[in-house]
């Protein structure tokens, strides 16, 4: 099932080139009362709001999926958690490009760990990216993004899996410099999450997909989750030995090499299998 969150906050169920409006199933949602608990209480409600979906289907107003705006899947996130130098080619084109590296060691994930990008950074495809720092090189990065479906923590490798809501196709675009790479990649819409969520009972296997972004026309990154060097399954599992997992957080799994410089005007067309395609504009 391909979920979506369009224009003003609207559900869709996505079959196709086709949006079908399901907003009816958000109202499986409870009402809460100030303070909120933590995570996205839609995601946190998934099972039940699927199944409404499901009912509603039939009923719900029926329009093309160009003619809307494609907002985040996920609204509320507790963090978005990334995963730095996760493919071995990136790692070494780091290591010889300048512009990339600024003079620094490049080292792996095992060293590296993981960071933090602010929630305030999340967009949908729709929103597009809107460049920030623009005298220095800003660089596109895809990602398969993991959509964490329960509140977790120490996950066991072997049940990794089993906390996931979906996926995603995630961009962690970077602006380059010699700042912590957490505020680089943290200005406003440099977290592009999208087109929509792909439910996790529709991908067997998130450790064997084919993905590949262009610019332009141009293919940039082009590469397959199987080259990940922590897979999906440790991710999780070292994600959550740091922080609570709650429904609705955002994993992005890391990038491979081919990241290049994006400028106002640039046209994205990013492309995951079973995920399907996700078009981003940069102003």
């Amino acid at each position: 099932m391909r979920i979506c969150r369009y224009n003003d906050d609207c559900l869709g169920l996505v079959k196709g080139d086709q949006l079908i409006d399901v907003t009816i199933a958000l109202e499986r949602i409870p009402k809460l009362r100030w303070p909120r608990p933590p995570g996205d209480a839609m995601i946190e409600n998934l099972d039940a709001i699927k199944l409404d979906i499901e009912a509603n289907r039939k009923m719900g107003y029926v329009q093309g999926v160009n003619n809307v705006t494609l907002k985040s899947p996920v609204a509320n996130p507790t963090k978005i958690i990334a995963a730095p130098a996760n493919y071995m080619d990136h790692v070494d084109e780091a290591k010889d490009n300048v512009e990339i590296n600024f003079g620094r060691e490049i080292k792996t994930i095992n060293e590296y760990g993981l960071f933090l990008k602010a929630n305030s950074a999340l967009v949908g495809a729709g929103e597009g990216i809107t460049l920030g720092h623009t005298d220095r090189r800003n660089d596109h990065e895809i990602e398969i993004a993991i959509i964490i479906g329960k509140t977790a923590k120490n996950v066991a490798y072997d049940d990794a899996l089993d906390i996931v809501a979906g996926y995603a196709i995630g961009l962690d675009n970077t602006v380059r410099g010699v700042e912590d790479r957490s505020l680089r990649k943290s200005l406003d819409s440099y977290a592009v999450l999208g087109p929509w969520m792909t439910t996790a009972d529709e991908i067997d296997d998130p450790d064997d997909l084919d993905f590949s972004i262009s610019v332009n026309g141009e293919v940039r990154q082009n590469s397959n989750t199987k080259y990940l060097i922590y897979n999906c399954r440790k991710l999780i599992e070292y994600a959550s030995k740091f922080y609570t997992l709650y429904p609705g957080d955002i994993l992005m799994t890391g990038t491979p090499q081919g990241v290049g410089p994006i400028e106002p005007g640039d046209r994205l067309v990013c492309k995951v299998d079973i995920i399907g395609q996700m078009e981003v504009e940069v102003r």
